[in-house]
């Protein structure tokens, strides 16, 4: 097991790919909704996620990882609208939606569950995740749907459920979780689920370049492990420059102070991202790293403009599927208005 989210296995949940009506950003409310929350879909907007620090520490006898976690939304999002209905279902729209788990091994259906155990309902909701976020690709996707489907499914049943007791499914559910929920810029302690959210005084712009394929998070830990064996892996902590950089603003300074400890790893499962890093870098980024547990890799760029520049000059380097560009912090999941 890593320090990442992982899913539950189950099944059950009634499957259908692609077979919601597209969301179209609001929601369409009427009196006697399921449960008595009177909605009769709630759609809840949540951003992916940038380390931009990922300190490892030694596997922990659970097999999980303490970590220092610095985790950065950035304006690349899922939606996740819940709609009621007679049974559980989960239904997946966008690039890469046939990668998307549609059983109860998604954590979106996950998220439907233990909320409604936690309230003694029964979790008869359809759930339609419209996805952005790249598919298994170190920014958190996953995470963020089970965030998204958990807020929604809250207000979808008038649950009213208090932040804290949120924020405790989400680290129930997984590691990435809460942050999906939180937004904005935290520090994740433990296994990256115990949050302290930190400021950020100005707007960060990104590349991100996806590559073919997903790699696994669970695996990626698992290579960390292989290359640290039988050396002494320091514990993790954040760096005092990092977060004074993003306390400031400052982009020179967070483009010095990047790091991942899984970067080593996902490069030796896919020493392909290595042509990407350097296509980014060549073509004007200020920094580079691989996002998370990979293969999606991050590039910090100096604006707008040189963002665009990056972005297209990765894409004709051949050594990813696309680049897609974004901003942050951004806010955590949102109901998004009627």
């Amino acid at each position: 097991m890593s320090g990442g989210t992982g899913s539950v296995n189950g099944g059950g949940a009634e499957t259908v790919r692609g077979g919601a009506e597209p969301v179209d950003g609001g929601t369409e409310t009427v009196d006697g909704g399921a449960h008595g929350g009177g909605a009769r879909s709630v759609t809840v907007r949540v951003p992916a996620k940038v380390n931009v620090q990922l300190a490892v520490g030694a596997a922990r006898p659970d097999g999980f990882h303490d970590l220092a976690n610095v985790f950065l939304a950035v304006s690349l999002y899922d939606e996740v609208t819940a709609t009621p209905a007679e049974t559980l279902t989960v239904t997946c729209e966008g690039p890469d939606a046939d990668k998307v788990p549609l059983d109860r091994t998604n954590l979106a259906a996950r998220a439907a569950e233990l909320l409604a155990a936690r309230h003694g309902l029964s979790p008869d909701v359809h759930l339609h995740i419209a996805k952005d976020i790249p598919v298994a690709g170190g920014m958190a996707g996953g995470s963020a749907d089970g965030a998204g489907a958990l807020l929604a499914c809250d207000a979808l049943w008038g649950l009213d459920t208090p932040r804290a007791e949120l924020l405790d499914i989400c680290a129930e559910l997984g590691s990435d979780v809460p942050f999906s929920l939180v937004g904005g810029a935290a520090l994740g302690t433990g296994r990256g689920e115990r949050l302290t959210e930190l400021p950020v005084g100005g707007a960060f712009h990104w590349v991100f370049a996806v590559a073919d394929g997903g790699l696994s998070t669970p695996v990626v830990f698992g290579e960390f492990d292989r290359l640290t064996e039988g050396t002494d892996v320091p514990g993790p902590a954040a760096s005092p420059v990092l977060l004074e950089a993003l306390r400031t603003g400052d982009t020179a300074a967070l483009a010095g102070a990047l790091a991942n400890d899984l970067q080593a790893p996902a490069l030796s499962l896919r020493p392909s991202l290595a042509a990407t890093l350097a296509a980014g870098t060549e073509a004007g980024a200020l920094a580079a790293l691989v996002s998370g547990s990979g293969p999606t890799t991050a590039f910090l760029v100096k604006d707008e403009e040189s963002a665009k520049a990056v972005a297209a000059a990765l894409t004709a380097s051949g050594t990813c599927r696309t680049a897609r560009t974004a901003t942050s912090p951004a806010a955590g999941a949102t109901i998004l208005p009627d």
